[in-house]
């Protein structure tokens, strides 16, 4: 078989999670549901947070900010493999495929960057709680979500084109759902060195540098809690990390658990069945950690949902 020029690919097949007919109406059920779920889910906190001024604070401005995050990080895997189930249709164009692999890394490495956020907030708000106002300006926070959003273009940007370069064969199959970076460079029938190392750097400092930071807030944050004598005060500090603890534990633990997946079955579609956790699961849990554990987003949605319940009966009383 003899190598084509990457620009005379068309298309690629996604293999998806299971080559099983009777299976595909199932998995299009599931999948759908949980999508509407994370998309509903995720608008609500959003809805939530932007209609009540209380919740117009920085920990709340940054988990606005994941809540969109989430949506458009499902929303581009998991509308593809529907139609493709749907239409019975493998196939996704090779510009569709670079899109969507890119979208991907963006998406993530801006829930990584927000995440870390996040827990700097929590970090400033603890120990520091009288330079909070001055440390977690409006300005400071649109900044740190700026400049997170600029990291995440530039490095979704440099690993499409670093794909771009790469020759591939005729036939791609692809045995993943969605079009993931590794997947697809290692479909090349040319020398990926280049991009394995691009890949692997990328990932150490993209990564595990928002993990090395949220670590170090919470190594501080565990500090000053200590020093806190009352017990009472130690538990309703510790109760504004809890939401966030969670988020970040269940992400990057799903996370840690593809990669050790791959490395240890070395088994494509195991890896991406475990790849659902993190593209689609994580992202539908975010909503009810938060709503579940957080007293404020509960209240803001109650009187997010008790006035759309409220407003046909005040509309009646004025016909009246």
């Amino acid at each position: 078989m003899e190598p084509r020029n990457n620009t005379q690919v068309s298309e690629f097949l996604l293999l998806g999670l299971s080559e099983d007919p009777e299976l595909q109406p199932l998995l299009y059920g599931l999948f759908l549901s949980m999508y509407l779920t994370t998309v509903l889910g995720n608008l609500l906190i959003l809805l939530a947070i932007v209609s009540d001024p209380h919740l117009h604070t920085p920990m709340y401005f940054f988990l606005s900010n994941l809540s969109f995050v989430d949506v458009g990080f499902t929303s581009t895997s998991v509308p593809r493999m529907l139609v493709n189930i749907q239409t019975h249709s493998k196939a996704i164009s090779y510009p569709g495929c670079i899109a969507q692999m890119c979208f991907l890394l963006f998406f993530a490495g801006l829930d990584d960057f927000i995440l870390a956020a996040m827990a700097y907030d929590r970090l400033v708000a603890i120990c520091h709680p009288l330079h909070y106002r001055v440390m977690m300006g409006p300005r400071r926070c649109a900044l740190m979500v700026l400049v997170s959003t600029i990291t995440s273009t530039l490095h979704a940007l440099l690993q499409g084109f670093m794909v771009l370069r790469l020759t591939f064969c005729a036939d791609v199959e692809i045995p993943h759902f969605i079009c993931e970076l590794n997947q697809v460079v290692h479909r090349a029938c040319s020398d990926t060195f280049l991009n394995d190392v691009v890949i692997y750097f990328a990932a150490v400092l993209l990564a595990l540098g928002p993990l090395a930071g949220i670590l170090y807030s919470y190594s501080k944050i565990v500090s000053s809690l200590r020093a806190i004598s009352s017990a009472q005060g130690r538990r309703k500090a510790f109760s504004t990390c809890a939401s966030h603890l969670s988020v970040v534990s269940l992400f990057y633990c799903t996370c840690i658990g593809v990669y050790l997946s791959s490395a240890v079955t070395h088994n494509s579609h195991s890896t991406a069945t475990a790849s659902v956790m993190y593209t689609v699961v994580t992202p539908m849990l975010n909503p009810f950690i938060y709503s579940l554990r957080n007293k404020d987003i509960k209240r803001a949605l109650k009187r997010l949902l008790g006035s759309e319940r409220r407003r046909p009966l005040a509309e009646l009383r004025l016909d009246k």
